[in-house]
C-alpha cells in the first residue's frame, strides 16, 4: 500500500488540543521542477517549503492564497511558493553560481514573508521577519511562534519525484486537559524517518506514530500545480503602466514579452495588441502563449 498521490488530509486528537496535517505532493511537484533546471540542493529546499506552504495554507482556510518568500542575499536569492484555499500550488526560486552550504550560508542575511492575498480586492495581510533557523522548517517553526503564538511543528521530506510533510499545531487550550499532550506528541513525531512520511499512507502513519491516542482524520483533500498566470492578467498590467509608457517600450523593441517564472510561459505584446489593451473594448485576444 502506497501513500496517496497529491493528497493532504486533516486529523484531530480527540482528547488533546492538538491538529494536524499529512500532505503528499506528486505530479504537483513534478510540475514544478518541469519549469526550471534547479540544482539538487535547491530542489530539496523548495520542495520542503511547497509541502510546508500547502499545511499551512490548510490551517487557514483561506478565501484566497498563502504566499511564502525567502529573500536572500547570498548565492541562493529568492524562494517562492504560492498556495490557494483551494490547495493548488506554484513555486519558484532565483539562485546565482552554485549552491553549496548550509542554509544560512546560502542566504546570509535574509527575510521571511508572509502574505495572505485576498480575494475581491480586500487588503492583504503581510508579516516581514528575519531568518532564524538552520532549516525550512524551524525557518517556519520560528515564525509561526512569534509573529503568530501557535506552537507549530513541521517534518518535511523531499525526493526527485515527491515532496510530502506532516504539521501538528496546537490549539488555544480551553481546558486543562492534558498538561503534557504537546510534549508528547511531538516527542513521537519525531520519531518518524523520512522515508516513512514519504512512502506510508497517512492511516497508517498515523496509527505508528500515535497508536495509543484517539485520533479522527477527516476526508482527503486533492493538491495541484496551477499558475494563475494569463494573458488578461499581463495586459492589466500593462494598462497599469500607462500608454506612453508602453509606447516607449515598443518604439524600442518592437514587441513586448513577460515571461513568467512560475510556468515557464511567455506572453508577446505588439503594437496592435497594444492599441487593443487601451481601447475601450480592451479584448485581449492575439497572441498566443508561446512554450
Amino acid at each position: 500500500m502506497k501513500t496517496e498521490p497529491d493528497t493532504l488530509h486533516r486529523f484531530l486528537f480527540e482528547h488533546a488540543p492538538i491538529r494536524g496535517e499529512r500532505v503528499h505532493l506528486d505530479a504537483s511537484w513534478r510540475h514544478v521542477l518541469e519549469r526550471h533546471d534547479y540544482p539538487p540542493l535547491l530542489r530539496q529546499m523548495m520542495g520542503e517549503l511547497t509541502a510546508a506552504a500547502v499545511l499551512l495554507a490548510a490551517t487557514l482556510k483561506l478565501d484566497g492564497s498563502l504566499l511564502l518568500q525567502i529573500h536572500g542575499s547570498g548565492s541562493l536569492k529568492l524562494l517562492v511558493v504560492e498556495c490557494g484555499g483551494d490547495l493548488k500550488l506554484r513555486a519558484t526560486a532565483k539562485w546565482e553560481g552554485s549552491l553549496q552550504g548550509s542554509l544560512p550560508e546560502l542566504l546570509g542575511d535574509g527575510r521571511f514573508v508572509i502574505t495572505l492575498v485576498q480575494k475581491d480586492g480586500k487588503p492583504a495581510y503581510q508579516g516581514i521577519v528575519e531568518l532564524e533557523g538552520e532549516s525550512i522548517a524551524e525557518i517556519l517553526q520560528n515564525y509561526m511562534s512569534r509573529s503568530e503564538q501557535l506552537e507549530t511543528r513541521l517534518w518535511l521530506a523531499v525526493d526527485e519525484h515527491s515532496a510530502s510533510g506532516m504539521l501538528l499545531q496546537k490549539l488555544p487550550d480551553q481546558t486543562e486537559g492534558d498538561a503534557d499532550a504537546w510534549s508528547r506528541f511531538t516527542q513521537l513525531a519525531d520519531t518518524l524517518h523520512a522515508d516513512e512520511l514519504m512512502q506510508l499512507p497517512t492511516q497508517e502513519l498515523l496509527h505508528r506514530l500515535f497508536n495509543e491516542e484517539e485520533v479522527r482524520l477527516f476526508e482527503v483533500q486533492p493538491v495541484s500545480f496551477c499558475c494563475t498566470c494569463s494573458r488578461d492578467n499581463v495586459a492589466q498590467m500593462l494598462r497599469m503602466l500607462g500608454v506612453e509608457e508602453v509606447e516607449a517600450i515598443l518604439t524600442e523593441r518592437q514587441t513586448i514579452e513577460v515571461h513568467c517564472e512560475f510556468c515557464n510561459h511567455s506572453f508577446e505584446f505588439d503594437k496592435v495588441d497594444a492599441a487593443q489593451i487601451f481601447s475601450a473594448a480592451a479584448p485581449v485576444t492575439s497572441s498566443e502563449i508561446r512554450h
